[in-house]
């Protein structure tokens, strides 16, 4: 392995020189700089990164926790985490990547470790453990000390108070209206919603919750009657939602899928049924673009912005990093596609 000494010789500088062009901390001349950074190039030279980090009490490495739970749709949170390593790049950051569910305990193991100059969170809840000690508190029964004021952290969520914190999220309580306004334009009087997990409403996790406020704060507003009803996802578990669901409202016209895993077992159950996609029934769903694309019918959809989440949460936390960035909520406004799988209410409706 090559060292910094021999960087030093291989350039005709000393040492410090080398360490000063590295780290940016004293103005260097720009011939000499060209030479060192050369020399480095020809040499191969990588630095040590435990040493740099000491040197400059960073370690140039975010992490990122993101619970990977069997009730969520992975694909979407790992796209998010792949935006979030590739920006972080772009910046100087490697990540490191947690996956387990331990709440709490991780963010303390973290930042009392000096593992990460910042955090990004997922998987917010509305009233999420971990927030009390992103504030400089402690979490409910904790025995140990809180998160120290100056560790950096932004959230890929939205809790239910977002007072002193950086979140960054899809608003989803507008995307829950968007869907209810697009089919209540087309004539759909009577709408059914099938969403995520049981799992997901009773851990109270935001994105879901909210799409939910949205949804029956605009249905209200149109005179729309609204059914929600969770679903595991899969052909059985969405068989047994979609029979429940027209046995309570027969007349059901329209369907708004927030559950990815739910939206092919649906178009093949109405295809089953005589239901004809969009002739007698429209269906809208919140879901990855390429989900909607793909899908039997192409599906009229609000995209979820996973790359441009992961990205403006490293561009926020980074900021942050440098002394630039205060606390802010950013919420990317949904865009509804139209496409074959929404049209006019059936009038025999």
């Amino acid at each position: 392995m090559v060292t910094l000494a021999e960087v030093a010789q291989h350039a005709g500088v000393s040492a410090s020189t080398v360490s000063y062009v590295l780290s940016g901390k004293r103005s260097i001349s720009a011939n000499t700089r060209q030479r060192v950074e050369e020399s480095i190039r020809k040499l191969g030279y990588h630095p040590n990164a435990g040493a740099r980090a000491l040197a400059s009490s960073r370690s140039n490495i975010i992490a990122l926790m993101v619970p990977l739970r069997t009730d969520m749709y992975v694909p979407v949170m790992m796209e998010i985490a792949i935006a979030v390593a590739t920006t972080a790049r772009a910046h100087g950051y490697d990540v490191l990547l947690l996956t387990g569910e331990e709440g709490p305990d991780a963010v303390r193991r973290v930042a009392g470790s000096g593992l990460a100059d910042g955090m990004i969170l997922m998987d917010v809840e509305l009233e999420d453990e971990r927030l009390p000690l992103l504030r400089g508190g402690d979490a409910p029964g904790g025995a140990l000390p809180g998160v120290r004021a100056d560790q950096p952290a932004v959230l890929i969520g939205l809790p239910a108070d977002t007072s002193g914190l950086t979140c960054v999220d899809l608003d989803f309580r507008a995307t829950g209206a968007l869907c209810v306004e697009h089919l209540a334009k087309l004539g759909h009087r009577d709408i059914a919603v099938i969403g995520e997990a049981p799992a997901v409403y009773e851990r109270h996790t935001g994105f879901a919750e909210r799409t939910l406020e949205g949804l029956r704060s605009e249905a209200r507003e149109l005179g729309v009657r609204l059914l929600h009803r969770p679903c595991e996802g899969g052909y059985d578990a969405m068989a047994l939602t979609l029979a429940r669901i027209l046995d309570e409202r027969p007349g059901t016209t329209g369907f708004v899928v927030q559950n990815e895993s739910a939206v092919e077992p649906l178009l093949a159950l109405l295809r089953q049924q005589g239901r004809a996609v969009p002739e007698d029934v429209s269906v809208v769903a919140v879901c990855p673009e390429q989900v909607a694309v793909q899908a039997s019918v192409r599906l009229t959809s609000v995209a979820i912005p996973a790359q441009e989440m992961g990205r403006y949460a490293v561009e926020h936390l980074v900021a942050k990093l440098d002394g630039r960035g205060g606390d802010e909520v950013v919420l990317i406004a949904p865009a509804l596609t139209v496409r074959a799988s929404s049209g006019p209410a059936p009038t025999r409706a």
